[in-house]
């Protein structure tokens, strides 16, 4: 853990203790939320009030995998490419719709033969800012996450990394891309350049939105609705978890901290590091763009940012929200909502297929 997730961490804590969210006050009965209208904004937000949110930057640039045009370029291209699934009709894009705000709007993502998966897929847009991947964190980074929705039966349903590689060097294009984005490599198709290649790009997946604007001096973006809005935030408590510059994405916490979480089916962390102290654990979910990304939790449970904020708010900080509470909390995360640049947007043209690409396989 860097320097700022663990001084988030201690936030985090501090906040909780404040609110009273501990475990030894998790036998005490819920506090309810003052009742009535939110608190008038001020004329405009104090330092102090956002000292735990910061903009977003240009790109989440990963040293270990520097970016080029060629890799960017490729990392492009295999995102969009249905070719890398087994009956090369799913691609990364399928279920991270970057038209869509990087879901694809369901519940839970149809996959190979329409097997669903387990888990809400989240978007992919600022994904690379986070500070590990997936749900339950098993994956440190997004070059590694790219990797494993190819290889997952349920998903893209590849035999293996080889049967994948086989598909791209049928194509002379596809080879000479990769020696492009990756030269000096004696062989540079490889399944760890593939994952390199892919994250590049995810890395541009940046979406700046108004809140960035008002972060960086513009008092005028946003409304004096969305400063009460925001004010709301961080009285209630949401803070918490939800700070630094993705608004979340920063720590792993319990999903029923304080009131036991409807669906318990999923163990979450606990699947992957085998102990008990993580069950219920999930990664905490950046709020950029959540506007546009319902539905909503690991479960996919959720339809409605308001109702999703309701219970966040009764689970996770013991509170029940008034009306005006939830619909100004939802005004500012509004404000969440950015544009990727245009030229990201773009599906670029793949190579076409050769006699010895592999064909697609049904069962």
């Amino acid at each position: 853990m860097n320097t700022f997730h663990l001084s988030l961490a201690r936030f985090a804590v501090a906040v909780l203790l404040t609110n009273g969210v501990t475990a030894c006050c998790k036998k005490e009965p819920p506090v309810p939320a003052p009742q009535g209208p939110a608190a008038p904004a001020s004329q405009k937000l104090q330092p102090s009030d956002v000292r735990m949110f910061g903009p977003l930057p240009a790109t989440f640039d990963n040293p270990t995998n520097p970016p080029s045009d060629a890799k960017v370029a490729l990392g492009q291209m295999l995102y969009h490419e249905k070719r890398l699934s087994k009956n090369q009709q799913i691609a990364c894009d399928s279920c991270h719709d970057l038209e869509r705000g990087g879901v694809d709007g369901k519940s839970f993502s149809a996959g190979h033969k329409g097997q669903l998966g387990g888990r809400n897929a989240p978007t992919v847009l600022n994904a690379a800012g986070h500070f590990v991947q997936f749900w339950d964190g098993r994956a440190k980074d997004v070059e590694e996450q790219a990797k494993g929705p190819i290889l997952n039966p349920v998903e893209m349903a590849m035999a293996s990394s080889e049967t994948v590689l086989a598909v791209l060097r049928s194509m002379p294009e596809y080879v000479a891309a990769f020696q492009a984005a990756f030269p000096g490599e004696a062989d540079a198709l490889t399944w760890d350049n593939l994952g390199r290649a892919i994250g590049a790009f995810e890395r541009k997946l940046v979406s700046r939105s108004r809140w960035d604007n008002y972060l960086t001096g513009d008092d005028a973006a946003l409304t004096d609705e969305e400063k009460v809005g925001v004010q709301t935030f961080i009285a209630t408590g949401c803070i918490a978890c939800h700070a630094g510059v993705l608004v979340g994405g920063a720590m792993f916490q319990k999903a029923g901290l304080v009131k036991p979480w409807p669906n318990q089916k999923d163990v979450g962390r606990q699947g992957v590091t085998k102990n008990d102290a993580d069950k219920l654990f999930f990664k905490v979910p950046s709020l950029r763009n959540i506007a546009k990304t319902a539905p909503y939790f690991h479960d996919g449970s959720v339809a409605t940012l308001e109702q999703a904020i309701r219970q966040m708010a009764e689970h996770q900080l013991g509170k029940q929200l008034t009306e005006v509470q939830v619909a100004s909390i939802a005004k500012w995360l509004g404000t969440l909502t950015g544009e990727v640049p245009a030229v990201w947007l773009a599906v670029p043209k793949l190579p076409p297929s050769t006699d010895t690409t592999p064909k697609p396989i049904a069962d």
